[in-house]
């Protein structure tokens, strides 16, 4: 008698533990995954740099404002859409 409530005391107790707490492990689990998303994306976003058009723009607001020649401002257009 002594092994059998050995082996099925465990499993039952863990099954009532799994019904009690699963819903914080699965609130825990989905926060971790969302926080592991965000910081994802915001690596991806912080090592991917600027697109193309944004620095064309900017080389044409310097254009514009006379710090750089248009020459330069070609250079810096080929180098963006390279």
């Amino acid at each position: 008698a002594w092994i059998v409530f050995l082996l099925f005391i465990p499993l039952l107790t863990s099954l009532i533990y799994l019904i009690v707490r699963g819903k914080g492990m699965a609130e825990r689990h989905r926060a971790q995954v969302k926080k592991s998303v965000s910081a994802t994306n915001e690596y991806i976003r912080e090592v991917a740099g600027k697109s193309p058009a944004e620095h064309i723009s900017e080389a044409k607001k310097l254009l514009d404002d006379g710090i750089i020649t248009e020459e330069e401002y070609q250079k810096l257009k080929a180098k963006a859409l390279a």
